[in-house]
């Protein structure tokens, strides 16, 4: 009975849960690749990696993701020292083992053996459950009148959307 009156008063409750809280985001990527694909995939990581994210101590400047021993893993993200770790903080740049579907990685594998397509992280964030999760994408580096033609279709872009805010 007891069970009963418990489970009514958390739907009732109606409380959402929080919006996924995003640690990072890789914004050069946008500008510098042309995006093909996106995967979200998990993370492993130890306990002061993820304190340490939710300070916000993470860059993924340099980062990339590579695939090893069928596995993939990102390498050259800098999650910064947890001050309250002590002695057992973790090594910041450190590979992390990124948790994919073995389906998903075997999609991701033969599209990033094609010549000049290479695997970046986008964005990490937390999900609802309180899990961290890392977008990843397949990507193509730009060329530079590429890169002129993105800047002038968004000033373009910018500029309608200004005008039809005076109307």
């Amino acid at each position: 009975m007891a069970k009963k009156k418990q489970q009514k008063s958390k739907a009732k409750s109606g409380k959402k849960p929080p919006p996924p809280k995003n640690v990072a985001e890789n914004r050069k990527a946008k500008h510098q690749y042309e995006i093909f694909e996106t995967l979200e995939c998990g993370m492993v990581l130890v306990g002061s990696e993820v304190k340490s994210m939710r300070d916000g101590k993470l860059s993924l400047d340099e980062a990339y993701g590579r695939i090893q021993g069928g596995e993939l893993w990102l390498i050259g993200a800098d999650i910064g020292h947890y001050s309250n770790a002590g002695l057992w903080n973790h090594d910041p740049r450190r590979p992390r083992k990124l948790l994919v579907h073995s389906r998903e990685l075997d999609k991701v594998s033969g599209k990033a053996k094609e010549r000049g397509v290479t695997i970046v992280p986008l964005r990490v964030y937390f999900n609802e459950r309180g899990i961290a999760k890392c977008v990843i994408g397949l990507v193509r580096g730009k060329k530079l009148h590429d890169k002129r033609e993105t800047l002038k279709k968004r000033d373009t872009d910018r500029g309608l959307a200004r005008a039809m805010r005076r109307r």
